[in-house]
């Protein structure tokens, strides 16, 4: 046990981080086994599960608990292993193919998503600037 007043501070501050990066760390762990594990069954869900275990992989990384690049080497291997799956699984349930509704049934047609953000658009163009009075005078070029 340290004696000097600092150290100990700095021990228990140590410990704190330790067990809320624990937290992170753990749940990046589990949902990555529980990604690859639903990958290498094959079964429908394993986009979720990937889907969730690049969350948790991205909370990780940006809370400084595991290193950005980690985080994507990781995400990258997953990502591979699901794609090496997916072909198959296409094969093999087709997707269904819903019929466009009509303007005179009663289904109402299904929106758009709405976007993330805004596109960026032309508003009014910028005022323009005032010529002073006494015009600036260019500097002699240099030979």
């Amino acid at each position: 046990m340290a004696n000097i007043k600092s150290q100990i501070k700095r021990n228990i501050q140590n410990n704190k981080k330790r067990l809320r990066n624990r937290v992170y760390r753990g749940t990046a762990r589990i949902a990555v086994k529980n990604a690859r594990t639903a990958i290498d069954s094959g079964v429908p869900e394993s986009k979720e599960a990937l889907a969730g275990a690049i969350s948790a992989l991205d909370k990780a990384a940006e809370k400084g608990v595991i290193h950005k690049n980690n985080a994507a080497r990781r995400k990258s291997r997953l990502v591979k292993a699901f794609a090496k799956m997916e072909p198959a699984k296409l094969e093999a349930a087709p997707a269904k193919v819903e019929p466009a509704s009509e303007p005179g049934s009663s289904t109402p047609a299904k929106k758009a998503a709405p976007r993330r953000r805004a596109a960026k658009t032309e508003t009014e163009p910028a005022p323009e600037k005032k010529e002073t009075a006494t015009p600036r005078k260019k500097a002699p070029a240099k030979e």
